[in-house]
């Protein structure tokens, strides 16, 4: 079993559980989901950089992303129907807890002048998404190997009907946010 699942299971329930009032274990709030999506709007002149984005997605997390295709035309950033503009992963069960426990742990802190991710970027629904700026920041990608440095987006879903129930299991999950 995952270090961080393990963790949630003894330490992070009866804590919620103690702090919210709930009555019944299922009451408390889980991470349903774990998205990380690479944008590329210049893969539609170059199709090798699609490959490329591929190949660290799946370094990162240990899975084959899915290739997302443009769903409509957009005449200004000559953009077509059908062109490979990106592509995402969709982390559930085991590979999202070791994918938040590297993220959180080890990812986070080797982000240049970091100070925490911010506890504002709830969506009201209690999920998180965060931006990164550059792939680097993971120990598995190599440094040498990579030809540009590309953002990602990182979207956790949880099950959780507040922020503020999000941010608790989170911040119990080992998220380093902002004081």
């Amino acid at each position: 079993m995952a270090r961080l699942k393990d963790y949630y299971k003894k330490e992070a329930i009866p804590a919620l559980m103690k702090k919210f009032g709930y009555k019944n274990v299922m009451q408390a709030p889980k991470v349903e989901k774990v998205v990380v999506n690479v944008g590329a709007g210049e893969a539609k002149d170059n199709a090798k950089i699609i490959d490329a984005i591929i190949n660290d997605l799946k370094i990162i997390t240990g899975q084959k992303p899915v290739v997302c295709k443009a769903k409509k035309s957009v005449a200004n950033f000559k953009v077509r129907e059908g062109m490979k503009i990106g592509a995402k992963v969709t982390l559930r069960g085991e590979h999202m807890y070791e994918f938040l426990d590297r993220f959180f742990n080890f990812a986070l802190p080797r982000v240049r002048d970091f100070r925490g991710i911010s506890a504002n970027s709830f969506d009201g629904r209690g999920n998180y998404n965060v931006g990164v700026k550059e792939q680097l920041i993971f120990p598995e990608i190599d440094y040498d190997k990579i030809d540009t440095v590309r953002g990602m987006d990182v979207a956790i879903t949880t099950t959780a009907k507040t922020d503020e129930e999000a941010r608790e299991l989170l911040k119990l999950m080992g998220a380093p946010f902002k004081e």
